[in-house]
Order: C-alpha cells, then sequence, then structure tokens
C-alpha cells in the first residue's frame, strides 16, 4: 500500500520501489517484507509484500511480527546511552566496575564506550561454545566470562560482537538499575511502554504469536539458538520469552518505525524524551575512524569490493563519508545511522533528508546479498525524495 505522498516525494518513484520489492519476491532472493518509509515524520510508504516462506503458505500481514535478530542491540544501546545521562553509567566506566567477574587482562580495561563501539579487543565470536543455553542474561554473562577473552588491547582494533558486547552491557543496565528490575522489564518500562511499541519484546508474548513470521534461516545463521522452553534449533526466536538482549527481539515495521522515529526527534517522545538531544547527535557520530569492521573485512574480501571502515557510532551503524558498500545507502547523507539484524532487518534515519526507514523480510540473506539488496532499496528511497 502507498500512502499519499507529500508534495516534495515522488509518487512515481515510491511505485518503484514496491515494485523492486515484488520483483524480488518473485525471482525468489526472499519471500516476503513489510516496509515503511517517513518523511518529515509522514508515512509515505507502505508495503507488504510476500509470504512468510517460500511456499506462499502465509502472506506478510500490515501487523506481522518478525524475529529482528541484532536490531534487539539497538534498543540496548539506546538504554545505556540513558543510563549514562542518569548517572547510572558514564562512557568511561569498565565494564569490570559493573561485572567484576570480568576481570582478565586485557578486557578488563574495556569501557562502556568500548562495548559500545565493539572495540573491546575481545573476538567477535556468536557464541562462547556450541550449543549453550542462552536465553538467561546471568547464566550467558558466566559463559563470556569464563571463555570470551580479550586478545588485543581494547580500541586497537574494530570486531562486531554478535553476543558478548550486549549480554555484558544488558547485565550493566541490570546491575545499575535502582529498582533491581531484569533485562525485559527494563527495556518495556523504559522504552517500549513510553514509544507505545505494543508488539515489542524479548520473545514472542500471547498476543503476538499468531502473527509471528517464523524465521527461515536459510543456512545463514552459522549457530543454533537453543531455548530451555521451546524445542528445535531455533528454538530461542520462538519461545514466549528470553533474555537474549542482543539478538531475541521481535518486532513489528510499525513498532519499529515508532522507534526509529523517536531518533529522527533526537530522542523525543510522548511525555517526555528517552534521551537528549545532544546525546543523540554524539551517537550518530562516527568513533572508529577508518578502522575496519573485522567481520564486514572478510565479508567484503569474498565479495571482491573494497574493505570499508566499520563507522560505528555509540552503538548506531553510519553512513560515514566515503563511497564504500552499505545497507544505509550510497546517496544517503554522511549523518545517515541506523542498525541491521541478521540478513533479514534494517532500519534507519537520515537527519538530512529528514526520511526513516524499516524494512523487515522473511528469508535471510547471506551477507553479501543482504548488503546490496538493502542498499539498493535505500538508494531508491533517496531517489523519491525531491
Amino acid at each position: 500500500m502507498m500512502t499519499h505522498p507529500l508534495p516534495d516525494v515522488d509518487a512515481t518513484r515510491l511505485e518503484a520501489i514496491t515494485a523492486a520489492v515484488r520483483a524480488d519476491i518473485e525471482s525468489g532472493l526472499y519471500y516476503g517484507a513489510s516496509i515503511k518509509v517517513a518523511r518529515h515524520g509522514s508515512l509515505v510508504l507502505d508495503i507488504t509484500e510476500g509470504s512468510s516462506d517460500e511456499r506462499g503458505t502465509r502472506p506478510i500481514a500490515e501487523d506481522s511480527v518478525f524475529s529482528i535478530f541484532s536490531i534487539t542491540k539497538a534498543f540496548v544501546n539506546v538504554l545505556v546511552l540513558r543510563w549514562v545521562e542518569l548517572g547510572r553509567l558514564a562512557l568511561t566506566t569498565k565494564m569490570v566496575d559493573v561485572i567484576p567477574e570480568f576481570a582478565g587482562e586485557p578486557r578488563e580495561r574495556a569501557t562502556i564506550f568500548h562495548f559500545l563501539t565493539h572495540t573491546t579487543g575481545m573476538p567477535g565470536v556468536w557464541e562462547p561454545a556450541p550449543d549453550l543455553l542462552l536465553d538467561v542474561l546471568e547464566e550467558t554473562v558466566g559463559h563470556v566470562v569464563r571463555l570470551v577473552h580479550g586478545v588485543v588491547e581494547p580500541g586497537t582494533r574494530c570486531d562486531y560482537s554478535p553476543m558478548a558486547n550486549h549480554a555484558l552491557l544488558a547485565a550493566a543496565l541490570v546491575r545499575t538499575d535502582p529498582a533491581g528490575r531484569d533485562i525485559a522489564t527494563i527495556m518495556r518500562e523504559e522504552l517500549f511502554d513510553p514509544l507505545g511499541m505494543s508488539d515489542t519484546a524479548l520473545g514472542i508474548k500471547s498476543w503476538m504469536r499468531e502473527r509471528h513470521i517464523e524465521p527461515e534461516m536459510r543456512g545463514v545463521v552459522p549457530i543454533r539458538s537453543l531455548s530451555r522452553t521451546t524445542p528445535g534449533d531455533f528454538g530461542l526466536h520462538l519461545a514466549e520469552s528470553n533474555e537474549s538482549a542482543w539478538a531475541g527481539g521481535a518486532s513489528t515495521a510499525a513498532d519499529l518505525l515508532l522507534f526509529a522515529e523517536m531518533l529522527r526527534r533526537e530522542g523525543a517522545a510522548p511525555g517526555g524524551s528517552i534521551i537528549s538531544p545532544t546525546t543523540m547527535r554524539r551517537a550518530r557520530t562516527n568513533w572508529t575512524g577508518d578502522m575496519p569492521n573485522e567481520l564486514y573485512r572478510v565479508v567484503a574480501l569474498r565479495a571482491g569490493y573494497e574493505v570499508p571502515p566499520a563507522y560505528l557510532g555509540l552503538g548506531f551503524n553510519v553512513r560515514g563519508d566515503r563511497m564504500v558498500n552499505t545497507q544505509l545507502g550510497t546517496l544517503t547523507s554522511p549523518q545517515t545511522f541506523g542498525n541491521y539484524g541478521a540478513g533479514s532487518a534494517l532500519y534507519w534515519v537520515d537527519p538530512e533528508l529528514d526520511v526513516t526507514f524499516v524494512g523487515l523480510t522473511a528469508g535471510l540473506l547471506p551477507q553479501a546479498a543482504n548488503i546490496a539488496r538493502f542498499q539498493r532499496l535505500s538508494d531508491m528511497v533517496v531517489g523519491a525524495m525531491r
């Protein structure tokens, strides 16, 4: 469905985006998509196309719930920044000062800043050891402390951390919370409820289950995600609850648009602010210089293109000023920022164009193909802006 476009939005170009998504689905590149684009806070494109699986048995709906994988990290990142503003943490706080069992050279010198920028000096492992149960946060912290050790000095290398960083960041939120809440409650009370994100949670809640699009991994995720309550190799993404604050979230495109629009408004939310405009501007600044992200170094070398800088802010991916392959698009402004999730999900905000993009898809893509897919769609979105 296309909404009524604004005067500074090209309706014909919007229709071309819908046609491109349909063509992708018809070719089998992915199975379905829920995509929303807003300009100046007004919805200008609303796409629901395709199905949840290759057989086409369950159409994507306006309110479909998707597993959002690493976009879950974005919620933790924003809450950590909120905690810094509230004086509960500092960007210079060493993680070992909050989680004493994290002691050990050289990782004990890693600060909250290093965790947000993925420069802790620890390797970017998908899991501490094969087939661990990672749905209880404190147990996961124990696994990370015991099995994931620093290999270089913090701040000297950027290794995107699929899980360890945000297990510890979430634990830091919990351990410094004056109310003693668990991570799911902190997320709900500090972020989801204030923004009206009623279909977002760690886990698939009862009112979300019938609308949940069970993720089709298609061999992209290199690990199993086990749950103690729900069977299957990826039971964690089907369970009612989990504390996987790095990959266990579920949401709708509408809810993620609420989150992304809060970021576009520089932290403003109904009834107050989540974080301040000043913090928001600091967070969307590139803090990793020209350092490459080691994970995407490998992707680039395998795909045969230039290794890009990491371009990481305080928890956000940033477009940056070099012409590189990126999900955030090549025509977006250098200040564009956002987050993505395992071959299927992306949101970004372009402060210069005042545009917000949310894309959730069914049928995971390998990393290079996913980058190419979202880069193309992101550039088409920019092409529709006058």
